[in-house]
């Protein structure tokens, strides 16, 4: 497949590093020269310095034979004329765009990206990823990483194995013994900083994050089994009023659980925008990190606290700041993966990345055929993919057992007949099932192959 990527910044740049590592032919397009140097220095892309919107420019990227335009610049109108001029001039298929205004995105306006106005096939919208995720978050506390699957019946939790874990040196194989009926199954682990898939007479050790895919109704008691504990959320404080803050807080308000948040803003004219914009929310100017504001906004009463920020370092100690304070659960936003390690020792409970949420749901879009859903774990290294069987499958038919998976790829859950069930070596794989796998990422493309994906692509 022949893929032209505008914009080279983090989201850009992760998005053509996933698919330039599984073959296809990726051409990445910016203004900023060392962007594109950054990306042909370190990626297997072809480089075009030039804007995005301008038809020569994407002419020399190739657009004449491109499959598929990805505009993910920081400017939505570059992104927007982008995906038109693909469109009428070149006739490219597949045109996605990234559109962070508000306006760009409210609903009865929706008709503007039709193939007679402007043809833009996929929209996504940052904030309301990162919103979706926040959400998540608060919905599985004691998780650092959270995403459902499967039309919201199953769940993947980022589980911290600390020393109050009951399964702690417990071979993984007997955890079908101990908890026969318990829907859950451990696919990723990491330690030491490595991500890999764990094999059954793998142990869990203290300090190691495992992710654990779970059926929905299972997840309390998944918590429970690794030593967590669950409290509802009531009561949260927002650090960041801006357009992911904002986001966040209408998806506070229109929860049905009636969370009561409070946001904290230190730009004046954000802040009195988002006074405006929200109906429950107590709006507060001023800084995030003020201990004085902090209390104001009754954090030593909150149950969570969500610092959202455009600023990683802020956003930790806000953070930091909170736990000092007594809030029992501390949410912080982190562009930089670099700084992710430092969270538990700062004693930072989870984090949410926004360029992961991002590039997540483009991935969703970009994989062609059944695949349902796409989750991108940790810093690219591995992905949670759901799939539906297709009768031409290598894999239907045949039990788990048989199914010749690559050694970084296990099943985490399967979809029969509308029922999510645990699999185990006896489960047979058939036509129209969906399956749930987790594959770091150099056995994507073996994943895609297994799945039979590659027949629906263009």
């Amino acid at each position: 497949m022949k893929v032209i990527i505008c914009g080279a910044g983090q989201v850009g740049w992760q998005i053509a590093r996933h698919l330039s590592g599984e073959h296809n032919d990726v051409t990445v397009v910016d203004n900023n020269p060392e962007l594109v140097r950054r990306a042909t220095d370190t990626l297997d892309v072809q480089g075009i310095h030039g804007f995005a919107s301008y038809p020569d420019v994407l002419e020399r990227a190739g657009a004449r034979d491109a499959d598929m335009i990805i505009a993910a610049t920081h400017s939505d109108e570059v992104n927007m004329v982008t995906c038109q001029v693909a469109h009428s001039v070149f006739k490219i298929q597949r045109k996605i765009a990234r559109l962070r205004a508000k306006s760009y995105l409210t609903a009865i306006y929706s008709d503007l990206y039709q193939r007679e106005h402007l043809p833009i096939d996929v929209v996504i919208s940052p904030e309301r990823e990162v919103a979706a995720a926040a959400m998540q978050r608060l919905s599985a506390p004691a998780a650092f990483d959270t995403e459902t699957f499967m039309g919201g019946k199953a769940q993947l939790l980022g589980i911290q194995i600390d020393a109050e874990c009951p399964v702690v040196n417990t071979p993984l194989r007997q955890l079908t013994d101990l908890f026969s009926t318990l829907r859950a199954i451990v696919v990723g682990v990491r330690r030491d900083g490595t991500l890999f898939a764990p094999e059954p007479g793998d142990q869990l050790f203290v300090g190691d994050s495992c992710y654990v895919f779970s059926h929905v109704d299972d997840v309390p008691r998944t918590i429970e089994v690794f030593g967590k504990k669950e409290k509802r959320q009531d009561r949260v404080v927002v650090v960041g009023g801006g357009n992911v803050g904002l986001e966040v807080a209408k998806a506070l308000e229109s929860s049905t659980s009636r969370i009561r948040a409070k946001v904290i803003e230190r730009d004046r004219r954000c802040a009195e925008r988002a006074a405006e914009e929200l109906e429950r929310t107590i709006v507060l100017n001023g800084d995030g990190l003020d201990r004085s504001l902090m209390i104001e906004a009754g954090i030593d009463k909150a149950d969570a606290m969500l610092a959202v920020t455009d600023d990683d370092k802020t956003n930790m100690l806000a953070a930091v700041r909170a736990k000092a304070e007594g809030c029992p659960l501390a949410i912080a936003l982190i562009n930089d993966p670099t700084l992710v390690p430092l969270l538990p020792h700062l004693g930072i409970d989870a984090y949410i990345n926004p360029r992961s949420t991002t590039v997540s749901s483009i991935l969703r879009h970009i994989r062609y055929g059944r695949v349902r859903q796409v989750y991108s774990l940790g810093d690219a290294e591995a992905e949670m993919i759901e799939a539906e069987v297709l009768s031409t499958s290598p894999i239907t038919g045949q039990m788990i057992r048989e199914t010749d998976f690559p050694e970084g790829v296990l099943v985490g859950g399967i979809l029969k007949n509308g029922e999510m069930l645990r699999p185990s070596g006896e489960t047979r794989i058939e036509e129209g099932d969906v399956i749930a796998l987790f594959a770091m990422a150099d056995d994507v493309p073996e994943v895609e192959r297994l799945l039979q994906v590659s027949i629906d692509y263009f």
